[in-house]
């Protein structure tokens, strides 16, 4: 077993470019050599020496792809840039390679097809659906354009991001007087008060970063700070705003936009989003528009009557006649309360960290029999880094994971799981086991109280360790198919959102929950007030959800790249406006460049496929249901969802998979039930 970790002290960022050509270098002349052995190819002279020459490329630029998100320091940039082009023209290379794609080719239509396992035929199958969607069958000539456009995309994803970071860490919020800091809670205060120091500032300094802006807009009484907030965070990277055009992302968005499209055509696709999917669960473009319309259908009425109970709680507290956007959250959160009865403040108590992550190692533990285990004197990037083993029943080492929770300066917002290396069958006979990096942007621990959670971050972990687990305890052996490599974009959301139900539910609970100075376990009242409001807005946020979703799909099936960069702009502007127009029941403040800063579809890999989101919460909802049909930590069922699901990673197609763990096609009243939407609503 390879047991070799990532040195992240060691590496050496201004050789990071040379170092890889070097690599690229090695892996063509191994693929040359292995084009040209004599006799059949077969999975054992071929498709695992191919698994290896990948893998060696792989662990060598995850740990760098990881750093560039979590320690992004401006020499790394600069070889990143570079680095990347080498990447997607080596990509596009491979994938052009006719000989490459005969091999593939010779093997599927061999004898010994047939006696593989539908693992090792999907790794075939989806090979090669890959070469004929990265442009193997087109002339030279619209190969080298091809190339161009890969290239092309590559570098202005890079660029937008980059764009959106340098906007997130450009603009502060400078507070020096007391009386401005009304409403927010203490940690919030705290957190300010230690940035301004680290700044060399008097005072409190707020700034962008998600923990930090979102205690203002939930929070602070000052009106005047949440609307500057507000429109700083909306703006950011935009040509409106505080910043306007300093770091903006207009012309990087109509230039991904007609490159996409460019490329589809190449393709003799009709459009981006037709493009994207051939690699997804849903069969055609009618079958996403109309999920996500009749989803807003099921919701609208529940979203509209949300929204004036708000204006009339916010008229009767005194507060403005027309709600602004930065007056939302706000009303909305102190309505809560009333409602409720508790604050985000004082539940947040009830979570510190260490406990959190006790009781969810504890819950899938006896959901999936496995251990979870810190591992000490590992390298890391940073001091708040945590490297966990994962041990199966029988002992045996099924995962590794990196745990950074932590907004800090140069990280990138958000939270996400990213792989840093796969699971494999060796040549040698042994396997390789996977391991993934869990990052979060949580509020660091301040002042002398340890990290306490809100519930919402407490959910964020549980998403993001449901990928991990998806990650980790696969028990296929190829890696194209293992874990989350090869399964549809549209169903890789179902363990993360299948996983957050449990933090809802009061077994679980009762293990997360303890008061961080009494030890305390949460209140059965003040559970039963949070389980209370769990569909507090849920109609208003779920449309919310499919604004962004459907946004993003009419942007990729109806631009036009004849158009110029300023048409694509107002072209983008025009469907946000449009969709907002249907689906929206909250004001929208004419400054509003939301888009400018949708880094999924932008910078990551959800082009064409927000939607997936709440395609997989269907299937999320759906499989947690026979949790409560059976009982809600019931290891039957746990077991069969690890063996279903999580162990078979993408070597089957996944509504396969869903109907051998559930008995049947996955149906939306699950989904629907959990919001608190009847039928008859």
């Amino acid at each position: 077993m390879n047991k070799v970790l990532p040195n992240f002290s060691n590496i050496n960022v201004d050789s990071i470019d040379t170092d890889l050509s070097s690599i690229i270098d090695d892996s063509r002349k191994k693929i040359n050599s292995l084009l040209s052995i004599s006799g059949a190819k077969t999975w054992q002279n071929f498709i695992m020496p191919m698994e290896e020459i990948d893998d060696k490329l792989d662990l060598f630029w995850s740990p760098i792809r990881h750093l560039h998100s979590v320690k992004n320091e401006s020499k790394l940039r600069d070889k990143y840039e570079k680095s990347l082009s080498q990447l997607v023209a080596y990509g596009t290379e491979m994938s052009h390679n006719k000989a490459l794609y005969e091999a593939y080719v010779e093997l599927k239509n061999s004898d010994e097809f047939a006696s593989y396992d539908k693992g090792q035929q999907q790794v075939i199958n989806q090979a090669l659906r890959d070469f004929h969607l990265s442009g193997v069958d087109l002339p030279e000539d619209k190969k080298k354009e091809f190339a161009a456009l890969s290239e092309k995309l590559a570098k202005l994803s890079n660029k937008f991001e980059q764009n959106l970071l340098d906007a997130t860490e450009g603009w502060t919020y400078h507070v020096t007087d007391e009386k401005d800091l009304s409403g927010l809670p203490d940690y919030a205060i705290q957190t300010a008060l230690d940035t301004a120091k680290s700044k060399s500032q008097s005072g409190w300094l707020f700034t962008l970063h998600q923990p930090s802006y979102i205690a203002v807009m939930l929070f602070a009484d000052s009106r005047e700070m949440r609307k500057a907030m507000y429109e700083a965070y909306v703006t950011r990277a935009s040509d409106a705003g505080p910043n306007a055009d300093k770091w903006s992302n207009s012309h990087k968005m109509a230039q991904i936009l007609k490159a996409r499209a460019d490329l589809a055509s190449l393709l003799n696709f009709k459009d981006y989003a037709e493009y994207s999917l051939a690699t997804k669960m849903a069969n055609h473009g009618e079958e996403v528009e109309s999920f996500l319309v009749e989803l807003a259908g099921r919701c609208k009425e529940k979203g509209l009557a949300e929204w004036e109970d708000l204006q009339q709680y916010a008229k009767e507290k005194n507060g403005p006649n027309n709600l602004e956007p930065w007056d939302v959250a706000y009303f909305s959160e102190k309505l809560k309360e009333e409602r409720y009865q508790y604050s985000e403040d004082e539940l947040r108590e009830y979570f510190p960290l260490e406990q959190v992550l006790s009781g969810l190692y504890d819950l899938v533990s006896k959901l999936f029999g496995i251990q979870v285990r810190l591992h000490e004197e590992v390298d890391i990037w940073h001091p708040d880094v945590r490297f966990y083993d994962v041990f199966a029943e029988d002992g045996k080492l099924r995962g590794q994971f990196y745990l950074d929770l932590y907004a800090r300066d140069k990280k990138r917002g958000g939270a996400w799981m990213d792989d840093c290396r796969g699971r494999r069958r060796l040549l040698d006979g042994g396997v390789q086991t996977p391991i993934a990096f869990l990052t979060c942007n949580f509020q660091p621990p301040s002042g002398n109280k340890p990290p306490l959670l809100s519930h919402d971050e407490v959910i964020t972990l549980f998403h993001e360790f449901g990928h991990t687990l998806h990650h980790l305890l696969t028990q296929i052996d190829h890696s194209a198919v293992a874990g989350i490599n090869g399964v549809p974009w549209d169903a890789v959301e179902f363990p993360s959102q299948f996983l957050e139900h449990w933090a809802w539910q009061k077994p679980v609970v009762d293990k997360l929950a303890r008061h961080y100075k009494t030890n305390e376990p949460i209140p059965d009242e003040l559970f039963n007030r949070l389980v209370a409001s769990r569909n507090y807005h849920a109609a208003m946020q779920t449309l919310r959800q499919i604004e962004f979703a459907l946004f993003d799909w009419r942007i990729h099936e109806h631009v036009d790249s004849d158009q110029s960069e300023e048409e694509i702009i107002k072209f983008i502007q025009d469907v946000i406006d449009n969709v907002r127009n249907e689906v929206r029941v909250t004001p929208v403040a004419s400054f509003d460049r939301f888009q400018h800063g949708f880094a999924h579809i932008f910078s990551g890999g959800y082009a064409a496929g927000y939607y997936s989101y709440k395609w997989a919460e269907v299937l999320a909802s759906d499989g947690f249901a026979k949790f409560e049909e059976n009982g809600l930590v019931d290891a039957k069922v746990g077991r069969e969802f690890l063996n279903c699901i999580l162990e078979r990673g993408g070597s089957e197609d996944p509504e396969d998979l869903f109907i051998e763990f559930r008995g049947r096609k996955p149906t939306m009243e699950a989904l629907l039930r959990h919001y608190g939407i009847s039928d008859s609503e």
